[in-house]
């Protein structure tokens, strides 16, 4: 834990239940964040909250914690019924909420459910008839199981909206709305996220009880992590590759999260990095959802250090050692930038966040900047063999795009024209040209036959002259041409 964190206060003196407090202690977990500190005791306590914190400074155990010790275990009597629903909008944070769940709950054995569309639906459906207390899931998957009747919502008494800010966006408040009918109208509900618009507080508490808004830093602050690095460069499309490549071999660089706009733009830089010599893989929509784990398996096992992934995993992929992100392409908004951005410099680290900003993106990451008062309004022109590049990432002198020597292009082979030996005994002839052969092309024929010589010889082909064209022969009988008598004599008998 970095030293600016050793006085934060401990769970054990936050209430937190003792057999919760030996769980976390068990994975390294043993003080409270600053959202944590202040969200534990209302939560705790079973009241509604909204909770609000910088990306990477613990939102997760923030509700975590509190729904462990609220629900029962197995060994207290639960019913094997969902006590406690948290919704997320990605797979990957499903996984990783998940994750963070099980460990805080180990000592109880409370048994936590991941429910996510793209894997099959019958090993989810077994645990639950086996029983579960907690449930973690995406909308559509939720909703899906509850409308056949598998899953039963009608014992929840916590739900938790992580990433609120995209849950009661357009897109999934349709699914949220349906999966609030499931659930009874007691319980408590907590909100949680990075960014809370206004519009969306408001939406909130439409379904929530006199919710308490917490944030674990006052208004004035600025709304990126402190420990992060800032840098924004005006770059040029066909440069990007290039200076990204460089980047990758700055000093001191970990595990690398590069984020693009589109999927196949993150499918092409991840090939062409990998292609340079960099150990590179992809996240995007249109992997498979096993693809989409095996490479974040591989990113946390450091088979691979660099991660290039569209939005779909700009929240809540907590990975340890990220030291770099790259802004490929700009953002779409403010909100999507903190999020990328919050990849690094978790729990206190130190990290460096790169933006390439392209000439047509320029307006829109002048909004950003305004916005989140970054002092990048005019980013300066930046090329892959700009000094200013190498001297504030640390990118070693002479260090070019490639990590390996790139292969050669196979030199295009020169066809000559060489004479051919009949094939299977079949004759040949010389082509020609205006009655005289043409050098080194010879044809199959059958009209003309040569002598087949042993493969010690040299076939001796003879010449062929074609006979001379001659014109078709004239008639020599005169045209009978009727004389003019016998036409006026044809008139006459008209």
């Amino acid at each position: 834990m970095p030293e600016t964190h050793k006085h934060n206060p401990l769970f054990a003196d936050l209430g937190v239940r003792p057999e919760t407090v030996a769980a976390l202690e068990n994975v390294g977990i043993s003080r409270a964040f600053a959202i944590q500190e202040l969200t534990l005791p209302i939560a705790l306590a079973g009241d509604d909250l909204i909770g609000q914190a910088r990306t990477g400074t613990g939102k997760t155990l923030g509700f975590g914690i509190p729904l462990i010790d609220r629900v029962k275990a197995q060994s207290d009597g639960a019913s094997g019924k969902p006590q406690a629903l948290v919704v997320v909008p990605t797979r990957e944070l499903c996984i990783q909420v998940s994750n963070d769940l099980d460990n805080a709950g180990a000592t109880r054995k409370i048994r936590v459910l991941s429910i996510y569309g793209g894997r099959a639906y019958e090993p989810q459906v077994e645990a639950l008839k086996k029983g579960v207390d907690v449930i973690v899931g995406t909308p559509g998957r939720l909703l899906d199981l509850a409308q056949q009747g598998i899953l039963k919502l009608n014992e929840v008494s916590i739900l938790v909206l992580d990433e609120a800010d995209e849950m009661l966006d357009l897109g999934f408040l349709p699914d949220v709305e349906k999966i609030l009918t499931q659930l009874p109208d007691t319980r408590q509900t907590m909100l949680f996220s990075a960014t809370m618009p206004g519009p969306v507080v408001l939406l909130a508490r439409q379904f929530m009880n006199r919710p308490i808004h917490v944030r674990a830093e006052s208004p004035d602050e600025l709304q990126t992590v402190p420990t992060v690095t800032q840098f924004a460069y005006r770059v040029h499309a066909m440069d990007k590759v290039e200076m990204l490549a460089r980047l990758l071999q700055a000093k001191d660089r970990g595990r690398t999260m590069v984020f693009c706009r589109t999927k196949r733009a993150a499918q092409k830089a991840s090939d062409e990095l990998a292609e340079r010599g960099f150990a590179a893989a992809s996240v995007h929509g249109d992997l498979g959802q096993d693809a989409r784990e095996r490479a974040l398996k591989k990113f946390r096992s450091g088979k691979v250090d660099v991660l290039v992934a569209t939005d779909v995993a700009a929240r809540g992929i907590d990975v340890g050692g990220v030291t770099h992100v790259v802004n490929f392409h700009c953002p779409e908004d403010e909100k999507t930038f903190l999020h990328r951005v919050g990849r690094t410099g978790r729990a206190g680290d130190a990290g460096v966040a790169v933006t390439f900003v392209d000439w047509e993106e320029l307006a829109r990451w002048q909004s950003i900047n305004k916005l989140l008062e970054l002092p990048f309004a005019d980013p300066e022109e930046t090329y892959s063999t700009s000094e200013h590049l190498f001297t504030d990432l640390g990118i070693p002198e002479g260090s070019t795009g490639w990590v390996r020597t790139p292969e050669p292009a196979e030199p295009r082979e020169v066809t000559k024209a060489v004479t051919r030996a009949p094939k299977d005994g079949k004759p040949t002839r010389r082509r020609t040209r205006r009655g005289k052969p043409t050098v080194g092309a010879d044809v199959e024929s059958t009209s003309h036959k040569v002598a087949v010589a042993s493969p010690a010889s040299a076939v001796e082909l003879p010449t062929f002259h074609p006979a001379p064209a001659t014109e078709p022969a004239i008639n020599p009988t005169p045209i009978q041409r009727p004389a003019p008598t016998d036409i006026h004599a044809l008139f006459s008998h008209a």
